[in-house]
């Protein structure tokens, strides 16, 4: 691919770029642990999201719900020892829970199914007033603990209904009856909490999503959003501990995406409800070998570029690799959800989501936007974003319109690719261990970090010219800013290299 951009002065392209809207975690337990919240700190102090959405807010491990006798007389007290610890942590990291309602303690459940190695149970209340009583009592006390500023975090009801692990039978009518007694709940308590559903998966994804919507039409419910996950890779193979996906074709991904955009749509009622991917990565499991490699960041770039095309907002899944539903990780490397490796390291699929929160932090009008880059212009200059998902090195040229600067520009690229940028061939090269030492943890995350490169780029007619490589596999963010120049006496750079 060597076709040239030319940028028109101008130009104005749609990009809904809500990169940092939310994140997932592992389940909400998991945030009592050291590990857990150095690789949150780490996300938070690079790309820094404003949510952070996880399983198990009512499981038995958070430790809320508790039912005891007295006087004969069953009584139901709530305890947020835990949830305290765990908010308040995610407050002093700047980030704020989106509240996912799930799983059911087990004094409340209905039946003994459970999901994951920490075994969240996945069956209906026994009495859903014990459920609604518990809702309630958990946002009234996050209002009294943290203020007004919880009426603004999202609410969802349960977690992949549609999958029979995750919902005794994946009964539909039953998820609807606790989407409808949970959101009349809320609403009734206060009506300015958004609450949506049906954060469903792929399977019968369309049938759930009308369905969902017919219902909530019949019972005069106006959900605050839909929401739904998004996973991109075919059924895998399963060798030893880990999972072997085929990625799928990105156009039919998108117009899988579409789909329930356009069946929101065709109600009168809730069209144009915002939609929530309240889940997305390419592999659905956490030993997806596929989440450790440069791939994975190439594929990424082009789902980011797009997915704000029919969707409010996002969320990858997962920040960090301290995560159990499998059991506890095997080894450094093991395929895991996260954006970050165990000791901070950071995986190549971490800087696709930094350089697009770069790309937003720089400027919001977007002026150019394909398959392989998007571009974006503030008062300051340009920057984007290149990618090359699986094929051959390429280069494309660049032609910018700029008004001359008399010092010129200053042109950043910063690169990750399999040759600079490549923790996982490092630690396959010293041997793959399994529980590396510090000195090694150390020398992989040296080798985690992208290449930066510059360059001064002087202009003509109006116009300034870039060549960006691209090898396989990589991501390469760029900017092209104006450029002050302005030397100490006596000092000259070039006569400095001769020296």
């Amino acid at each position: 691919m060597n076709e040239k951009i030319v940028i028109e002065l101008n130009t104005k392209i749609p990009f809904n770029n809500n990169v940092d809207f939310c994140v997932g975690t592992g389940r909400l337990g998991l945030a009592l642990t050291e590990e857990y919240l150095s690789e949150l700190k780490f996300v938070q102090d690079e790309i820094g999201f404003k949510y952070i959405r996880g399983h198990g807010l009512f499981s038995d491990d958070v430790a809320i719900y508790h039912e005891y006798e007295e006087d004969g007389v069953k009584k139901v007290e709530y305890n947020y020892t835990y949830l305290d610890r765990i908010f308040d942590k995610f407050i002093e990291l700047n980030i704020r829970p989106y509240l996912e309602l799930g799983f059911m303690p087990y004094e409340m459940a209905s039946g003994t199914q459970t999901v994951f190695y920490w075994k969240g149970n996945t069956t209906p209340p026994k009495d859903y007033k014990l459920w609604t009583d518990m809702v309630i009592a958990l946002l009234k006390h996050l209002r009294g603990r943290y203020g007004e500023e919880v009426l603004e975090w999202p609410i969802e009801v349960w977690n992949e209904p549609n999958l029979p692990g995750f919902w005794y039978k994946a009964d539909m009518q039953e998820y609807f009856k606790l989407f409808k007694e949970t959101f009349n709940a809320i609403k009734t308590y206060d009506s300015r909490f958004k609450v949506g559903g049906p954060a469903i998966c792929g399977v019968k994804d369309a049938e759930w999503i009308q369905g969902f919507l017919e219902f909530c039409k019949a019972e005069g419910l106006t959900p605050d959003n839909i929401t739904r996950h998004h996973y991109t890779v075919e059924f895998p193979e399963r060798v030893g501990h880990y999972d072997y996906h085929k990625l799928e074709d990105s156009e039919m991904r998108f117009d899988n995406l579409q789909s329930t955009r356009d069946i929101v749509d065709s109600f009168e009622e809730y069209k144009g409800t915002p939609i929530h991917i309240t889940e997305f990565s390419t592999s659905y499991t956490p030993k997806g070998v596929i989440h450790d490699t440069n791939l994975n960041a190439a594929y990424l770039a082009e789902q980011l570029s797009r997915i704000g095309d029919m969707n409010e907002a996002y969320s990858y899944w997962t920040f960090g690799d301290v995560f159990e539903e499998q059991g506890v990780p095997d080894s450094l490397f093991h395929g895991g959800f996260g954006m970050v490796a165990a000791g901070n390291i950071p995986k190549p699929a971490f800087w696709t989501f930094s350089f697009y929160k770069q790309l937003k932090n720089f400027g919001s009008e977007c002026v150019f936007r394909d398959k392989t880059s998007v571009i974006v212009k503030s008062e300051k200059g340009y920057a984007g974003i290149l990618w090359n998902i699986q094929s051959d090195a390429y280069t494309r040229d660049i032609e910018l319109p700029v008004e001359a600067n008399k010092d010129g520009f200053t042109f950043i690229t910063k690169t990750v690719d399999e040759e600079c940028c490549n923790p996982l061939k490092l630690w396959h090269d010293l041997g793959e261990p399994a529980y590396p030492v510090k000195e090694e943890t150390e020398l992989i995350k040296s080798a985690a970090y992208p290449l930066v490169q510059s360059a001064v780029v002087n202009t003509a007619n109006d116009k300034a010219e870039l060549s960006i490589s691209v090898k396989k596999n990589g991501v390469v963010y760029f900017e092209l800013s104006h450029r002050t120049f302005t030397p100490d006496r006596g000092y000259d750079y070039e006569r400095a290299l001769k020296a």
